[in-house]
């Protein structure tokens, strides 16, 4: 764990294009991004077995407060990176939360190839509970906790929503342990506040059905890695990855953008997630971005700033 007090600190990360919903992955040139934090922490294991893929960071805003009311960000990369941790400073999200005067947790997952789904539905709720039981050492308000992602990241945002006090959950003679028991933070709660989903995916087995430009139902697709198998011959492993199946009087308040002229995860997808919201009376508000593609034209300043009042007027209304 690195730690330390500063101004700005540097940062370097190769991103993948086009936000890595796709497989076929693209290196962009390493570039550098600028974090402007009054302290931040690096690598922190959070379940504490040493992988990569179970780091966290964390940067507290220049403001000086006492604590920080917190948002925890997750990154797009098709379920296919467990190290993409320092991406949400590349989409300008980081940023835009600390100058609004929020800590920032961006966390690591078990990739698809590490673990088949649940594992990483577990980690975010692992991190989740590492922050509350830790949050005094890190100047962490828990009084609210946000979650934002995009694509990948915005599903594993939704379900961590959706499923809000949900420990495990029956389908058809299935059982999926949500909650899960890594970490060393058990008897804390992974329940978060409110919710930003960007494009995510919510719906596997109509992903096709509705403009997607390229083939979810085969079985390298990113939907079917996680599932371990085909999405149209998993069809009830489906319905156990999908945020929309745990919706219930439990999940916080929604806020869902989303292009409509995304190639990758089509608008169906939110528009599902939207629907189903409304229908269990949920605070929910939906953004289509016209001519909006699968973050060209979305994480853009405008609708960042959108993701700020909303967090903030959640915040304030609890």
């Amino acid at each position: 764990m690195i730690k330390g007090k500063t101004s700005r600190i540097i940062i370097f990360i190769g991103l993948l294009l086009p936000l890595v919903i796709s497989a076929q992955h693209q290196q962009k040139d390493f570039e550098a991004f600028e974090i402007h934090s009054s302290k931040h922490w690096l690598d922190i294991d959070y379940v504490g077995d040493g992988q990569i893929g179970h780091r966290l960071d964390i940067h507290l805003p220049d403001t000086k407060l006492d604590k920080y009311p917190v948002v925890i960000s997750i990154y797009g990369s098709a379920w296919f990176s467990n190290n993409l941790k320092g991406a949400t400073y590349a989409e300008g999200i980081g940023q835009e939360l600390l100058k609004a005067g929020y800590a920032v947790v961006t966390i690591n997952h078990r990739a698809s190839s590490d673990a088949k789904f649940p594992a990483q539905i577990q980690d975010v709720k692992a991190a989740i509970r590492f922050v509350r039981a830790n949050a005094l050492s890190f100047s962490l308000d828990t009084s609210f906790i946000g979650i934002t992602g995009w694509s990948s990241g915005g599903h594993l945002s939704a379900f961590t929503g959706t499923s809000n006090n949900i420990t495990t959950f029956k389908y058809n003679g299935n059982t999926i342990d949500i909650e899960g028991n890594i970490g060393h933070h058990t008897s804390f709660s992974s329940h978060v506040d409110a919710v930003v989903d960007w494009f995510g995916p919510t719906n596997f087995l109509l992903m096709d059905d509705c403009g997607s430009t390229m083939n979810h139902d085969d079985e390298k697709s990113p939907e079917s890695s996680l599932v371990g198998g085909a999405i149209q011959s998993n069809k009830d492993k489906c319905h156990l990855a999908d945020p929309i199946t745990y919706i219930s009087k439990n999940t916080p308040p929604f806020l869902i953008i989303h292009g409509d002229k995304d190639p990758l995860v089509p608008l169906c997808q939110s528009e599902y997630l939207f629907e189903k919201l409304k229908e269990s009376n949920i605070d929910s508000e939906f953004m289509v971005v016209e001519g909006g593609e699968h973050g060209p034209g979305v994480l853009i300043p405008e609708y960042l700033q959108q993701m700020i009042s909303f967090f903030d007027k959640v915040r304030m209304d609890k």
